[in-house]
């Protein structure tokens, strides 16, 4: 038996369908449905059981490495992360068992349409662009880069470390940043269409806003990991394409 945690989230769900599509179907399933459109994610999954259960570099001046020096989150989020990975890291040298920690760059994909605000930048302008036309990014957005990955990779790397039965803490990122303007020049060559509309940066997030990410794959290819990753245009026009035929499901 598998258990998946988070598995009626975003990456959990993509998880547990890269697990069927392995043909494992013996996956207990754990989340909350206190946000009842969580469950859309599950309908096309195979698994054994649910169980209900009642939540990172900083600004990167140091690089994005999985080591201490590069290591100053910027948010409560990120800290909790960081915590977890030190407590693990004490372990690690004499673990009997396997020991992964994967460290999600800026994952987008299906399967997140649960997450409304906090959806990817990708899931956001689509919808923009759908609904008016057009697609709002914040003045600077040329400039502001960040390692985009396709969920299906980061489920390509989960499955990776399953097989290997490998430890250690890894970045999950393509090594590649890419701008927002990017993602909505992507979306506007897709659908033949659209405007990239410029609004202001919102005072709120000066000085708390991440401008740029890009991982260190370095451990990653040398833990055994070969695949080639999508590129920002390959992985938006596949996603481009589930949701315009299944609303970002699974069918």
């Amino acid at each position: 038996m598998i258990i998946v945690t988070g598995g009626a989230g975003f990456i959990g769900s993509n998880l547990v369908k890269g697990l069927n599509q392995m043909g494992e179907e013996k996956i207990l399933i754990v989340d909350h449905l206190s946000n009842a459109s969580k469950h859309l994610n599950l309908n096309r999954l195979r698994y054994s059981d649910y169980l209900d259960k009642e939540l990172v570099y900083g600004n990167g001046t140091k690089g994005f490495s999985e080591i201490p020096e590069s290591e100053y989150p910027l948010n409560v989020y990120g800290f909790s992360k960081f915590s977890f990975d030190n407590y693990v890291r004490r372990f690690l040298p004499e673990a009997q068992s396997q020991i992964l920690g994967l460290r999600y760059f800026n994952v987008y994909g299906p399967q997140e349409t649960h997450k409304g605000r906090m959806a990817s930048v990708a899931f956001h302008l689509f919808h923009q662009l759908r609904k008016g036309g057009s697609m709002n990014l914040f003045e600077g957005s040329e400039g502001f880069r960040r390692d985009f990955i396709h969920v299906q990779d980061t489920i390509r790397i989960n499955l990776h470390f399953l097989e290997s039965g490998k430890s250690g803490i890894f970045n999950a990122g393509t090594g590649k940043a890419r701008s927002f303007t990017a993602i909505g020049e992507c979306l506007r060559e897709i659908e033949g269409s659209g405007e990239l509309k410029s609004i202001p940066f919102p005072d709120d997030l000066r000085g708390k806003y991440q401008e740029f990410t890009e991982a260190d794959t370095t451990r990653l290819r040398e833990a055994g990991y070969e695949e080639e990753f999508l590129s920002l245009e390959e992985g938006i026009r596949l996603y481009h394409k589930m949701l315009s035929e299944n609303g970002g499901f699974h069918l």
